[in-house]
């Protein structure tokens, strides 16, 4: 059964849990209404018709070493490099829209088969082109980030993002990192004002 966060809440995902070895995460958000209702429709974009483009949010995964930095650039996957090289993350591809249910994109993790070097794996989203298109979260709802056990399907912990996002232009959604052995996930719901993928990554180099 799957259990909804709050923000700031960690939870065990192996300890007690040793059948869990290969999880996906999925990362989902809507255009907001109000930003259709000033012309910026997802239809009116399609049809030529002058309006705003889509709001395009991109997840990406940052492995982070026990200093809580990347080793090297190939630690950051996202869609210009869908899978690390230690085949322990994978992105499944960039969703450009964010339409339809379920979601958006998805991003697995052999924990398994994440090298001893890594501690912690965090997962954010930045909107493309944030500050060219004059988009910011707030003209996203029902953002979420769950976690999924890979083999048996089910959902175990699922964090919707539910605060005013205003001018924010990308989010840590959330991280899972080692602890004595086991690994947990923290659901962080962080936003930042970092206008893109490059400038979120520096926190972490």
């Amino acid at each position: 059964m799957s259990i909804n966060l709050q923000k700031g809440q960690k939870v065990d995902l192996t300890k007690g849990n040793a059948t869990l070895k290969k999880i996906m995460v999925g990362l989902g958000w809507d255009e907001a209404d109000s930003a259709a209702s000033k012309g910026k429709s997802f239809l009116g974009s399609l049809m030529g018709g002058g309006q705003s483009p889509q709001v395009d949010c991109d997840a990406s995964a940052i492995l982070c070493n026990a200093s809580n930095k990347i080793n090297e650039k190939g630690d950051v996957v996202y869609f210009g490099n869908l899978a690390h090289k230690s085949g322990c993350v994978k992105h499944m591809g960039d969703n450009l829209t964010g339409a339809g249910d379920g979601d958006d994109e998805q991003i697995a993790v052999n924990l398994l088969d994440v090298p001893s070097n890594y501690e912690k794996i965090v997962f954010v989203v930045n909107i493309y082109q944030a500050v060219q298109r004059k988009q910011h979260f707030g003209m996203i709802k029902n953002a979420f980030i769950r976690l999924v056990d890979a083999d048996t399907k089910a959902e175990l912990f699922k964090f919707n993002l539910s605060e005013n996002y205003d001018n924010m232009t990308a989010m840590i959604f959330g991280e899972i990192y080692r602890y004595q052995g086991d690994w947990k996930f923290n659901a962080m719901g962080q936003p930042t004002t970092d206008p893109g993928l490059m400038e979120l990554v520096q926190k972490y180099s």
